[in-house]
């Protein structure tokens, strides 16, 4: 299967065109954020000030990159574990969050909110940061700098690989991929 090419900023109607399975190369603008920043994310939206960046059909990315060795943008910039965002994740979805790039399973939660927002989310193969690093063309610290590798950055990309993992209608990759083997299974044993 060829991959999609998909650009970020990504927009409701890009993101609909999206399936579960989709292999993808995003390039364009992407932000980082964790844990810490997504709660100070909820601060500023209590508070009624705006997002230190455009959030409308933004694409986070979860991870806070090692420090950059000579003659690179950024250090390794594996992904980090999604559902540690989860809490806040319907809020950023509610004001236009368009995708997100991650590892593991989403709450039920954030899945609805996904569905109403029209979002995606991408998988990034965890323990595969130098090549993720690799495909960061720029990096731009925009806020937060006492959270260190996990301030907020702009990163430019191109062509990073990445997995469809939940398309903008809810279909979940964990699921159906494990209902696939399950059903194979069950064929190859007669049953």
């Amino acid at each position: 299967m060829e991959a999609k090419r998909v650009s970020a900023p990504l927009s409701r109607e890009a993101a609909a065109r999206l399936r579960c399975g989709d292999a993808v190369l995003l390039s364009g603008t992407v932000y980082t954020a964790r844990d810490a920043a997504h709660r100070r994310f909820l601060d500023c939206l209590r508070r009624g000030e705006p997002l230190p960046f455009p959030v409308e059909n933004a694409v986070l990315f979860y991870v806070g990159p090692s420090p950059a060795p000579p003659g690179h943008v950024v250090g390794s910039a594996g992904p980090t574990t999604s559902y540690r965002m989860d809490a806040e994740t319907p809020a950023l979805l509610r004001l236009g969050l368009r995708g997100m790039i991650g590892k593991g399973r989403r709450s039920p939660e954030v899945i609805a909110a996904m569905r109403e927002a029209g979002a995606v989310y991408f998988g990034a193969i965890g323990g595969a940061g130098a090549l993720l690093s690799a495909c960061v063309r720029s990096a731009e610290l925009i806020c937060y700098p006492d959270l260190g590798a996990e301030a907020v950055r702009r990163l430019e990309v191109e062509n990073m690989p990445l997995t469809v993992v939940i398309d903008a209608a809810g279909n979940d990759l964990y699921e159906l991929g494990r209902s696939a083997y399950l059903a194979q299974r069950a064929e190859a044993n007669g049953n």
